[in-house]
């Protein structure tokens, strides 16, 4: 059997992301989603979510580019002098690889970040994290043992196949495929994870011509393959508050309608909310 758990991140960031995710639920693929404790649109992320109870919820656990939950006294290493997280991945691995990032800082923050959702009524299937940054060697550790410790029962580890990538992104998929292989080495035999991710180095670009190009990139016979998105609705206002260069409507797009689902089944997968 071939599963597949298409997960839509960054709810909860910003409305138009969290409609992005859900009507790529209601009306396509999506499965799954990945909730951002520390995101601006929190709450109608969670009273939305409260009415679909097929919708699988896990931790997005966020380290740049927001607010932290934590005061920033709690977690001076972590922040600029404003209070507020680093701005992105370079910024941060920079920081920690010179030794300034404390692991008892991180650790306090992304459990704050967990327990926020479930004191929300959010039951954590999985759990993942803004950039991928869960997979530095040392924040891996921090990650299995909340997970753990909070009864979330699957970790997204990165195994993305390599058909041609390009520079620049091409670079970066081949350091996160190695920080996968390092992490399933170690990995716990009682935490899920997923046989092989697809969809990450098409991150918000993710149209109709790209998805069924990595729906056919998975080498695996069997298990349970993830599909890692990112639809959102309103990509001009989305735009104009993350300079990300994402195309979310269009992702949006591509996830929704008849098309999708039929082209799923085509390839021999089964829908899935869970990494069971």
């Amino acid at each position: 059997m071939r599963r597949l758990v298409v997960t839509a991140d960054d709810v909860g960031l910003a409305p138009g992301m969290t409609e992005g995710a859900l009507r790529a639920h209601d009306d396509g693929i999506v499965t799954a989603c990945s909730v951002a404790a520390n995101g601006r649109a929190l709450d109608g992320a969670v009273r939305a979510l409260a009415a679909r109870p097929g919708l699988a919820v896990g931790v997005h656990w966020v380290l740049t580019g927001e607010r932290p939950l934590s005061p920033a006294r709690e977690i001076p290493t972590l922040v600029d002098a404003k209070g507020e997280f680093l701005p992105d991945f370079r910024a941060f691995a920079w920081r920690a690889a010179r030794g300034g990032v404390r692991a008892a800082e991180v650790e306090l923050e992304l459990r704050r970040q967990a327990q926020a959702l479930a004191e929300r009524g959010l039951v954590l299937a999985h759990a993942n994290s803004h950039q991928h940054l869960h997979l530095m060697p040392s924040l891996l550790p921090i990650a299995v043992g909340l997970a753990a410790e909070l009864g979330i029962p699957a970790l997204r580890v990165v195994r993305e196949p390599e058909p041609g990538w390009s520079l620049p992104r091409g670079l970066e998929m081949r350091v996160l495929n190695r920080l996968g292989a390092r992490a399933r080495r170690t990995l716990p035999s009682t935490l899920r994870t997923s046989a092989e991710t697809i969809g990450i180095r098409h991150a918000g670009h993710l149209d109709v011509r790209r998805l069924e190009q990595v729906l056919r990139s998975t080498s695996a016979p069997a298990g349970t393959f993830e599909l890692v998105c990112h639809p959102g609705v309103g990509a001009a206002a989305l735009g104009a508050a993350y300079g990300w260069g994402y195309d979310w409507d269009a992702e949006t797009g591509a996830l929704c309608g008849p098309a999708a689902r039929a082209l799923v089944a085509q390839l021999g997968y089964e829908l899935s909310p869970r990494f069971d």
